[in-house]
C-alpha cells in the first residue's frame, strides 16, 4: 500500500481529535452524575448545583469550565432528551401592510388575500405571488402609487415600475427576515437554555429547537412576541440604597423568625434563608466577594456590616447576616479620599448570573415591594460587566405615575444604523425618530438632564446614557462598549419594530424528558445488540479475518461519534438509526474485499498476492457503490429538516469513515500481520465453499420476476384504492399527542371521550404499550392566533380526564405541523425521490457508459419505493405498530433507494468486468448470469449482516422508530431482490441486439 505513513499520520490525527472532542461530554457526564449524587434526587438541589460550578473549572487537564464542557458535548435531539422544536413563519403579509402605512387600496387588498391562498399550494416566494396576483388583478395599477411612502422615499418614486417596487418590497422582506432571526436568536440566548439551535430555513421559516425545555407554553409567548422597545426614567442609586438596605435587615429578621419568613415567602412558600443554605460548597463566592467586600459604613448608612467583617466571614455566615447583600451587591465604590461611597447612575446592584432568579423572587414579595416606591421596578442588563460573563447589573426604572407605561417605544424609531462614536473608537448605534417619537424625546431628555434614560428591549437594559442636555431632532444613540457584530445586531433588533413582521408557529412539536429517556435507553440497546450481531457473523463466516473487519468497525463507530462531537451536529433516535445502519453498511466493503480475496485464493495465489489483489479489484465497486449512497445522503439533507437531517448526517459521517476504515484501517491491519508472520485465513471448513458452483438461470426467468413485482404493485394498488395510505400530520397538518395513561385503555373509549371536546372525532392508535395511544386531531389547525394552541390543550385535557380521572394520564409529546408547512413537506419529499432517480441515472450513465445500465437502476429504484409504499397499503391497519407516511417514512425510501443502488452498482460492476473478460462469449446472456451467481456471497452475506441489524433496531428500538425500521426492513429484502431480479433484467431487454449470440 502506497502512502502507508501519511495514512498512519491521518488516522492517528484523527483518533486524537475525535478523543478530544469526546472527552468533553465524558467530563459533563461525570459532573453530572457527581450533582445527581448530590442531590438524592431532588431536582431543584441538582439544577441548583449545577448553576453553581456552570463557571468553574470541571476539565482538570485544560481547566475549562464546566459551560465550556457542556457547549462542546455531543448534541442529544429533542427525541433523545426532551424539549420543544419549533418552525416559525415570518408573516409576509403584515410586513408589506405595513410598508404601504396600511394601504386601504381594494386591489392591493385583494392581491394580498388571493397571495395567501395561493402560497397554501405553492412553493413560490410570496412576494412574487403578490406582485402576480396584483398585476392579474390590473394589468394598469401601479404599486408606486402604493408604497411610495414617506419611509420608502428614497427608493420608490412615482415613476417606479412595478418591477422595481417588486424588487424593493423582496429587499425589504429578506432584510425583515434577517432582522426577525437575530432578535429570536437575542431571546433564546437570554432565555438561558443549553445547547440551542436556531437556524433559517428557507421560505421565511426559522427553526428553533429547545432541548430540556419544561416551559412549552412560556416559549411560545417569547417566540411569538413583538420585539418591545421601550425608553425609561430612572431613579438614581441613592434615592433606591436605603430601601435595598431596609430589605437585607428584614430578610435578616426572618431568618431568625419562622412566622416572618412564611410571610416573606412567595406563592411556591421558598424561604430564601433555606435556599441560601442549600448551595454546595463547591460553589466559589470570590466574584460575589470582592464585590462585597466593598461594603463598609458610610454616612448615612444604617448597616452594621463592614468590609473586614464581610472578608472575613464565609459566604455562608455573610449569606445569614445578608440574605439580599449575599445575591445582590449593593453599587458601592472606593472614592479618592479611600472612603465608601454610593455609585452614581441608574444601577443599584451587581449579581452573579446564577443569582438573579433569586433576587428577582426577592422583589416579587409582597413584604419586599411594600418597602419600594409604586413607579420602581427593576430591570437586569443585557451584558455582563466582567470578563468571564459572570456578572450583570441591576437597573432602576422610574415608571410614569399615570400608567406605568414606557414614555417612548418602539414605535417612535424610524431607522437605526451602527456608527463609531463621536468620540470615542467604540460602535454604538444611532437611532432616528418619527415626529410624534422626536417631540417625546426630546421633552424626556429636557426633564431629565443630568440623569440616565435606560433603553430597554424585551425588558432586558441594553444601556443607561446619562443626559447631558435636552435633544431635538429626534436623534439619539445607544451607547455600551458594543463590538462591531454586536453594533450590528443591535441596530437589526431595533429596526424590527418600525417593519412589524410576525412570526407564527407553523410546526411545534414538544418532546417530554420520559420519552426522551426511554429513546436513549431503547437506542442504545438496539445498537449494542446490533454490533454484537455484526461482530459475531464476521468472526463466524470470515475467520480472523473477521475479527480484523471487527477492529475497523469499532475504529470507524469512534470516528463517527467523534465527528459528530466535533461538528456540534445533532443526534436524534433516527440519527442513531443511521449509525446503527452504518455499523450494517460499513461491513459491505470489507466484505466485498473479502470475497474478492477469497476468489484470488481458490485461484491458487498466495495469501500476500491474493490480499494486495483483492483489495485492488474491490476498490471499484466500493468506490462506485458508497458514492451513490453518499449522494442520496447529501439529498436527505438538503430536503429534510429536523431529526431526518440528523440521520442523514449520520449517515454520511459513516459512509466516509466506513470508506477509509474499510479501505486503508484493514488494509494496515493485514500488513501488520505479514510483518509479523501471523497466519491470516479467510474461511472456515463450514465457509469455504459456500456459494460455490451455484448456477442460477437469472435472466432466463426475468419475465416470472416481472410477474411477481407486478403482482405485489397491483394488489397494493388496489388495497390503496380501498383504504388509502396513512398520511401523518407531516403530510396532511394536523396536532399529534402522545398520550400515556396509568392502566391499559381502548382506543374507542379514547375516542368517545374526545369527540365532544374536539367537536369531531380524531384518530386515536395504540402507541406501543396498551396504556399508550397517538391522537391526531386538525382541531383548531387553522387557526392561527397565539390562544389556539391553549385552546387546544384545554379541549384534550377535558377528554382526557373523563377516561380514566384527572391524574390519571401523561402527556409525552406533541407536535403540530401547519397546512402550509406539511404542502411544503410533500413538495420536498416527492422532488428528493426524482432528484436522486435523475442523479442515479445520471453517475451510472458516466461511470458505466451506457444508458442501459441507468435506465436499469432508475427502473430499479422506482420499483423498490412502488413495493414498499405497497405493502404499507396492504398491511395498513393490520399490523399492531403505525404505518405513518411521514418525514421518518421518506427517509427510510431514500435509504432503501441508496442500498438499492449500492447492490445495483456492485452487481453493474461485476457484469461489466465479466463482459470485458468474456467479450467473445458466443452466449453473452450466459456470461451475465454467471456474473450475478458470482456476486451471490457478497449479497446475501452484506444484506443478512443489514438484515439482522435493522432487525434488532425493529425489536429494540422503541415505538417512535419502529415504523421506520419496518420500512428499512422491507427495503433491504426489496433492495436485494431489484438489483438481480428487476435491474440486471432490464439491461438485457434494452440491450438485446448487443446480447445475442454471435452467428
Amino acid at each position: 500500500m502506497q502512502s502507508k505513513g501519511a495514512v498512519k499520520l491521518f488516522a492517528i490525527l484523527l483518533a486524537l481529535v475525535c478523543l478530544y472532542q469526546l472527552s468533553f461530554t465524558l467530563v459533563t457526564k461525570n459532573v453530572e452524575k457527581n450533582a445527581k449524587e448530590f442531590a438524592a434526587g431532588d431536582p431543584a438541589k441538582e439544577k441548583s448545583y449545577i448553576d453553581s460550578i456552570n463557571t468553574q473549572p470541571v476539565y482538570p487537564l485544560l481547566g475549562f469550565t464546566y459551560k465550556k464542557c457542556k457547549d462542546n458535548e455531543i448534541n442529544l435531539g429533542l427525541d433523545l432528551k426532551g424539549g420543544m422544536n419549533v418552525t416559525m413563519e415570518v408573516s409576509l403579509v403584515d410586513l408589506i401592510r405595513a410598508m404601504s402605512n396600511y394601504s386601504t387600496d381594494a386591489t392591493f387588498n385583494k392581491a394580498l388575500e388571493n397571495a395567501q391562498a395561493a402560497q397554501a399550494n405553492s412553493t413560490e416566494n410570496f412576494v412574487k405571488l403578490f406582485v402576480k396576483e396584483f398585476n392579474k388583478l390590473d394589468q394598469n395599477a401601479k404599486l408606486a402609487a402604493i408604497f411610495g411612502t414617506k419611509e420608502l422615499s428614497d427608493r420608490v418614486n412615482f415613476n417606479s415600475t412595478n418591477d422595481e417596487v417588486e424588487k424593493v418590497i423582496q429587499t425589504e422582506s429578506d432584510a425583515a427576515f434577517d432582522r426577525t432571526y437575530q432578535i429570536l436568536k437575542t431571546r433564546i440566548h437570554k432565555f438561558g437554555v443549553t445547547q440551542p439551535n436556531v437556524q433559517k430555513l428557507g421560505n421565511n421559516r426559522i427553526l428553533v429547537e429547545l432541548p430540556g425545555i419544561k416551559e412549552p407554553e412560556r416559549v411560545r409567548k417569547l417566540l411569538q412576541g413583538t420585539a418591545k422597545l421601550e425608553f425609561w426614567e430612572t431613579y438614581d442609586n441613592k434615592d433606591i440604597y436605603p430601601i435595598l438596605d431596609q430589605v437585607n435587615n428584614l430578610l435578616k429578621l426572618s431568618t431568625n423568625t419562622d412566622s416572618t419568613a412564611t410571610a416573606l415567602s412567595t406563592d411556591s412558600n421558598v424561604v430564601i434563608t433555606d435556599t441560601i443554605a442549600s448551595v454546595p460548597d463547591t460553589s466559589k463566592v470570590d466574584t460575589t466577594a470582592s464585590l462585597m467586600s466593598q461594603l463598609g459604613k458610610k454616612e448615612g448608612d444604617t448597616t452594621t456590616t463592614d468590609s473586614s467583617a464581610a472578608a472575613n466571614k464565609s459566604f455562608q455566615d455573610f449569606a445569614r447576616e445578608n440574605p439580599l447583600f449575599a445575591v445582590l451587591a449593593p453599587a458601592i465604590q472606593q472614592n479618592e479620599a479611600n472612603q465608601t461611597e454610593l455609585r452614581k447612575g441608574p444601577v443599584i446592584g451587581s449579581s452573579l448570573t446564577k443569582d438573579t432568579a433569586r433576587v428577582n423572587e426577592i422583589m416579587k414579595m409582597d413584604a419586599v415591594r411594600s418597602k419600594f416606591p409604586r413607579e420602581f421596578k427593576a430591570l437586569w442588563s443585557v451584558k455582563p460587566i466582567d470578563k468571564e460573563g459572570k456578572v450583570v447589573q441591576l437597573v432602576a426604572i422610574r415608571m410614569p405615575v399615570r400608567d406605568h407605561l414606557a414614555p417612548l417605544d418602539g414605535a417612535a424609531i424610524v431607522d437605526a444604523r451602527k456608527q463609531k462614536g463621536q468620540f470615542t473608537d467604540n460602535w454604538e448605534i444611532s437611532m432616528s425618530m418619527n415626529a410624534e417619537g422626536a417631540r417625546v424625546w426630546k421633552r424626556l431628555t429636557h426633564d431629565n438632564v443630568e440623569k440616565s434614560i435606560a433603553v430597554v428591549l424585551d425588558d432586558y437594559v441594553y444601556s443607561y446614557p446619562n443626559v447631558i442636555q435636552e435633544i431635538a431632532g429626534g436623534n439619539s444613540s445607544i451607547t455600551g462598549q458594543f463590538t462591531l457584530d454586536e453594533a450590528e445586531d443591535l441596530a437589526n433588533i431595533l429596526k424590527v419594530g418600525k417593519l412589524p413582521a410576525p412570526a407564527r408557529i407553523v410546526e411545534d412539536t414538544v418532546v417530554g424528558p420520559t420519552l426522551g429517556n426511554e429513546a436513549i435507553s431503547s437506542g442504545l440497546l438496539s445498537f449494542v445488540i446490533a454490533l454484537i450481531l455484526v461482530l459475531v457473523f464476521m468472526v463466524a463466516y470470515y475467520n480472523n479475518a473477521g475479527l480484523v473487519a471487527d477492529i475497523a468497525l469499532f475504529a470507524n463507530v469512534f470516528f463517527v461519534m467523534g465527528i459528530l462531537a466535533s461538528l456540534g451536529a445533532v443526534l436524534t433516535l433516527p440519527g442513531i438509526a443511521g449509525i446503527v445502519l452504518t455499523i450494517g453498511m460499513s461491513v459491505d466493503a470489507n466484505i466485498l474485499i473479502f470475497e474478492r480475496v477469497r476468489e484470488e485464493l481458490t485461484l491458487g495465489k498466495g495469501m500476500r498476492l491474493a490480499v494486495s489483489d483483492g483489495f485492488k479489484h474491490a476498490y471499484s465497486s466500493i468506490i462506485d457503490s458508497n458514492v451513490t449512497t453518499l449522494i442520496l445522503g447529501i439529498i436527505l439533507y438538503i430536503f429534510g429538516s429536523g431529526p431526518i437531517q440528523g440521520f442523514a448526517t449520520t449517515l454520511i459521517i459513516g459512509i466516509l469513515s466506513s470508506l477509509f476504515c474499510a479501505i486503508f484501517i484493514t488494509r494496515l491491519i493485514f500488513d501488520w500481520m505479514f510483518a509479523k508472520n501471523k497466519e491470516i485465513k479467510f474461511w472456515n471448513n463450514t465457509t469455504k465453499g459456500a456459494f460455490k458452483n451455484i448456477h442460477i438461470n437469472f435472466v432466463g426467468k426475468r419475465k416470472l420476476y416481472y410477474a411477481i413485482s407486478g403482482t405485489i404493485i397491483a394488489i397494493g394498488l388496489v388495497a390503496f384504492m380501498m383504504k388509502g395510505l396513512n398520511f401523518g400530520v407531516d403530510f396532511e397538518g394536523g396536532r399529534t399527542y402522545v398520550v400515556r395513561f396509568e392502566k391499559s385503555v381502548e382506543t374507542v373509549q379514547v375516542i368517545d371521550a374526545l369527540k365532544g371536546p374536539l367537536t369531531k372525532s380524531p384518530e386515536v392508535k395504540t402507541f406501543g404499550n396498551n396504556n399508550q395511544v397517538k391522537i391526531t386531531t386538525s382541531y383548531l389547525i387553522e387557526d392561527q392566533s397565539p390562544k389556539a394552541k391553549q385552546k387546544v390543550s384545554d379541549k384534550l385535557n377535558e377528554g382526557l380526564k373523563a377516561v380514566q380521572g384527572e391524574s390519571a394520564y401523561k402527556i409525552l409529546s406533541s407536535q403540530k405541523v401547519g397546512p402550509t408547512i406539511a404542502d411544503d413537506i410533500k413538495s420536498s419529499a416527492v422532488w428528493a425521490i426524482l432528484i436522486s432517480c435523475a442523479l442515479m441515472f445520471l453517475y451510472i450513465f458516466v461511470r458505466f457508459r451506457r444508458w442501459q445500465f441507468g435506465l436499469g437502476a432508475v427502473v430499479a429504484l422506482l420499483h423498490d419505493v412502488l413495493v414498499v409504499l405497497s405493502f404499507y397499503a396492504i398491511f395498513n391497519g393490520i399490523l399492531p405498530f403505525s404505518l405513518e407516511i411521514d418525514q421518518a417514512f421518506i427517509a427510510a425510501i431514500l435509504t432503501v433507494m441508496g442500498y438499492s443502488m449500492t447492490d445495483t452498482v456492485v452487481v453493474f460492476d461485476r457484469i461489466r468486468e465479466f463482459v470485458g473478460v468474456h467479450h467473445h462469449a458466443h452466449d453473452q446472456k450466459k456470461v451475465i448470469n454467471d456474473a450475478l451467481n458470482s456476486t451471490l456471497s457478497r449479497t446475501i452475506n452484506t444484506s443478512l449482516t443489514i438484515f439482522f441489524v435493522l432487525l434488532a433496531i425493529f425489536i429494540f428500538g422503541g415505538e417512535v422508530i419502529r415504523g421506520f425500521t419496518f420500512a428499512l426492513l422491507i427495503g433491504i429484502v426489496i433492495g436485494t431482490y431489484s438489483s438481480i431480479c428487476i435491474a440486471t433484467p432490464i439491461v438485457v431487454d434494452f440491450a438485446k441486439k448487443d446480447l445475442e449470440p454471435a452467428k
